[in-house]
């Protein structure tokens, strides 16, 4: 069935209708610790903006769009299995180099149970959502260490956060919903309802016009993101659990277990890789105009680069692998970032059961294929035993100074509506912050 794109302006949304949005802001008890379960049913109920509001809103659509210029600091965070939430600062502080150095800046439990989802806002990564076990999504302004508070919409493990543009953030959970949320109020734009079981991953096209899932029900679902409403599903025989787009929006692939299926966007299934082991993440990549790869995370603890060559008949193939951990890996992730000299660099971030967080420099990847280099990572991060579940990377920096105001408030508001929300204490570094891992341990696969 081919997928048929909407013409229409990506993400164009609207509430169905006033209504009030249950979400959790922080209180002075809860600052920096994770909400009690039992807590749900105490949501504040925050309207949808006022016509005030409104109006500020609107003015500042007529804004320029903001160009995404990489920034030579960037932000790596994490989420284990120990419900820990871990935020590093990168930077080059020497100018010839370019290696990073990474420094804590928070460590602290962020749930109740552990982090299974992570995401990151595009374009200054201000904001971070982070999901769990405890069916809550955390809601974090980056930029100056500050909670937001929680969304309590879903009725099931989150198990997916994906921000498509740095005005929307969508959500996957057991439940078998998508949530659709607005960045500036945070109001649920739409719930997606479709599959029979839980939703596994979300992938949302370059165009941000339509997004795909996958779930437990064993199908692919097509959503159409400017009207709000599901438009087609395919059965795929299998469960897939991540489903990514290249880069360019002209394929998609679909993991299960150890294998990936590349797909057109008629469903013509173009190839299927077999990895040696058992797959955890993946992402597209594109190192030049001609040249991508498939970079795959699994159970043989490394991160395999597949080259896809650009005549779809020819199949891809292994041109590098990133090396370094003792466990599996997880998750990864991957940035532009500008070096001194103004140049700039991709770098790869993987997480892994082994506590460790690696840096590796994407350009490694040889130009031409031959034989298969194993890439050393040019940084890292020990985090002392937690085990590793989701990373994601930002571009800029971690404020850790006390909360700006007036002009310089204003000015680095970026079209968002500033609330009351408590802003969060210096966070705590102390080995203890990584807890004891008593209450969980069984592997971390066990309760997915």
């Amino acid at each position: 069935m081919p997928l048929q794109f909407p013409e229409a302006p990506s993400m164009s949304l609207q509430p169905r209708k006033k209504r009030k949005v249950a979400f959790e802001a922080p209180s002075n008890a809860s600052k920096g610790k994770a909400p009690e379960k039992s807590k749900r049913s105490s949501a504040v109920a925050f309207d949808v903006p006022s016509p005030k509001q409104k109006v500020k809103a609107a003015a500042t659509t007529a804004k320029k769009p903001v160009e995404s210029v990489p920034s030579s600091k960037f932000k790596i965070v994490a989420g284990s299995y120990e419900k820990i939430l871990i935020g590093l600062e990168g930077s080059f502080p020497d100018p010839s180099s370019s290696i990073p150095e990474l420094k804590p800046v928070f460590i602290f439990p962020a749930h109740v149970s552990s982090v299974r989802a992570i995401a990151t806002s595009p374009e200054g990564g201000k904001w971070l959502a982070t999901g769990s076990t405890d069916e809550i999504i955390k809601v974090w302004d980056l930029r100056r260490r500050k909670e937001v508070g929680g969304l309590m919409h879903h009725e099931g493990s989150i198990t997916h956060l994906v921000f498509p543009d740095r005005s929307h953030l969508l959500s996957a959970s057991e439940d078998g919903t998508i949530s659709v949320f607005r960045v500036r109020d945070w109001v649920l734009l739409r719930s997606l309802k479709g599959h029979k079981g839980r939703v596994n991953n979300i992938a949302v096209h370059p165009s941000r016009k339509v997004a795909l899932s996958v779930g437990k029900d064993r199908t692919i679902r097509m959503w159409d993101l400017v009207r709000g409403k599901g438009v087609a599903s395919v059965k795929l025989g299998k469960e897939g659990e991540i489903i990514r787009w290249s880069r360019n929006g002209t394929q998609f692939a679909v993991q299960s277990h150890s294998t990936i299926d590349l797909y057109s966007t008629d469903m013509a299934l173009l190839h299927t890789i077999t990895h040696p082991s058992r797959l955890h993440d993946l992402r597209f990549h594109i190192l030049s105009q001609d040249r991508e790869v498939l970079l795959v995370a699994a159970e043989d603890k490394k991160v395999t680069a597949y080259a896809l060559p650009s005549d779809t008949k020819q199949p891809p193939t292994i041109v590098a692998e990133f090396i370094g951990h003792t466990n599996r890996v997880k998750s990864i992730d991957t940035l532009e970032v500008a070096l001194p000299m103004k140049k700039t660099m991709t770098l790869l971030a993987s997480a892994s059961s082994d506590g460790l967080i690696n840096i590796y420099d994407i350009s490694s990847i040889p130009s031409e294929s031959g034989s298969t280099p194993s890439i050393e990572r040019i940084a890292h991060y020990d985090t002392k035993g937690s085990r590793l579940i989701c990373v994601a990377l930002a571009d800029g920096a971690v404020s850790t100074s006390t909360p700006i105001s007036g002009k310089k408030r204003a000015a680095d508001e970026d079209d968002d509506e500033e609330s009351d929300e408590e802003v969060l204490a210096k966070l705590p570094l102390e080995d203890e912050a990584h807890g004891s891992g008593e209450e969980g341990d069984e592997d971390e696969d066990d309760e997915e």
